[in-house]
């Protein structure tokens, strides 16, 4: 087996595509006609958003993220050579701050942001 894709769940897919693209630099990828599903171009593993809609119709249930409650247990890791720029940029695109870039003791300079729908978005280096 291999990890395919991971899917977010946000109340407004086209927005938070912009979004990625503005902080990340991710380009667009497939954007369905109902603008209820979209992918990001991230290499080997997509990087997809749902809209809570489409998310909603299949028969579970879950919390949705949103930036006025606390964190979820899980993040996206964004890897890149030059975090420190990476973070502003991001910044600067609407990303909320919360841990600004710091040497790690490994050697990893690592960073956090929550994005436009409140998950978690580490900007890292390579480790």
């Amino acid at each position: 087996m291999k990890l395919g894709y991971t899917l977010i769940y946000v109340d407004d897919v086209e927005a938070t595509m912009n979004f990625y693209s503005m902080a990340f630099g991710f380009e667009k990828g497939f954007l369905h006609d109902s603008k209820d599903y979209g992918e990001m171009i991230t290499g080997p593993t997509k990087l997809g958003f749902v809209s809570h809609q489409t998310a909603g119709s299949h028969g579970f249930s879950y919390n949705k993220i949103t930036s006025q409650s606390e964190a979820p247990g899980i993040e996206l890791g964004i890897v890149t050579s030059n975090v420190e720029a990476a973070f502003e940029k991001a910044i600067k695109a609407g990303a909320i701050p919360t841990s600004r870039p710091t040497q790690k003791p490994w050697g990893q300079v690592v960073s956090y942001v929550r994005d436009c729908n409140g998950l978690l978005v580490e900007i890292c280096s390579e480790m």
